[in-house]
């Protein structure tokens, strides 16, 4: 178990870390956790267990959303916390180590599943996660519920967009553009039209 437990904390400080501008592989990992490539295939099977043992780990390090802060207050006070939350998740090493992982999948979902069905399971935990977290985030509210949904597609990546453009040379004003994005969702949720 001591084993496996360190691979799996060197793969999430490396996927964290982003690369540090070099590639990330489950052999690098291995590498870097002073194991063999085949002591991660008796560990973990492949790099399709491997990766999905890292997003399981990752996974048990708490709420997607702290939404016993968030059940309260107008569509508008919980829709920034919902963005700031998202936004400190992105800013955290598991964030951050979750981000760098998608990254080096597949982009096509049916060769993705095809190829890392252990993995693609437990990204689909993730999302389902993500779905109860926000639909509590809303309880006590009477909010359109197709708006909703299609509000929860939008947000993950629209914070990301706006977490990615801070890295640029650039003049946006990120936080107002995040108060925005707040306030425009908002908006759209509480519009009756």
């Amino acid at each position: 178990m001591e084993t496996r437990a360190r691979v799996i904390r060197t793969a999430v400080g490396m996927l964290a870390d982003g690369g540090r501008g070099g590639e990330i592989s489950a052999n690098l990992v291995a590498k870097r956790a002073g194991v063999t490539w085949g002591t991660v295939q008796h560990q973990f099977g492949d790099v399709d267990g491997l990766w999905a043992a890292v997003l399981e780990e990752l996974g048990t390090q708490g709420d997607m959303l702290p939404w016993k802060e968030m059940d309260d207050g107008s569509v508008t006070e919980r829709m920034t916390r919902i963005v700031d939350a998202l936004w400190a998740g992105l800013d955290s090493p598991p964030g951050r180590a979750v981000a760098t992982l998608r990254g080096l999948l597949p982009r096509d979902t049916a060769e993705f599943t095809a190829t890392y069905p252990r993995t693609a399971e437990q990204l689909n935990r993730w999302d389902r996660r993500w779905r109860r977290a926000y639909a509590r985030a809303f309880r006590g509210l009477v909010v359109d519920a197709y708006r909703l949904e299609r509000v929860r597609h939008l947000l993950p990546a629209a914070v990301h967009g706006l977490y990615m453009e801070q890295r640029l040379s650039t003049w946006t004003d990120i936080d107002e553009a995040r108060a925005v994005l707040a306030e425009s969702v908002a908006g759209y949720l509480e519009s009756r039209h």
